[in-house]
């Protein structure tokens, strides 16, 4: 074996990226479930994924007030 840690993440980050990712945010919103309860966590959800989308639209050339336009 003799792999170092930081060759397995850089592995796992290269070929399984989606599986990384998905597996992190699980783990994030299954410890704020268990930390802040259920709406809490929902209402955190929510606000990610609109920060998201408003973030989105601003790397494409929009700006924020086209999304408030819609």
């Amino acid at each position: 074996m003799g792999n170092s840690f930081y060759e397995i993440l850089q592995y796992l980050w290269d070929n399984h990226r989606g599986k990384v990712v998905g597996l992190a945010l699980g783990l994030v919103v299954g410890l704020l479930f268990i930390l802040v309860g259920f709406w809490k966590t929902l209402l955190v959800v929510i606000c990610v994924i609109g920060g998201y989308f408003l973030g989105k639209r601003i790397d494409e050339g929009g700006n924020s007030g086209d999304w408030w336009e819609r």
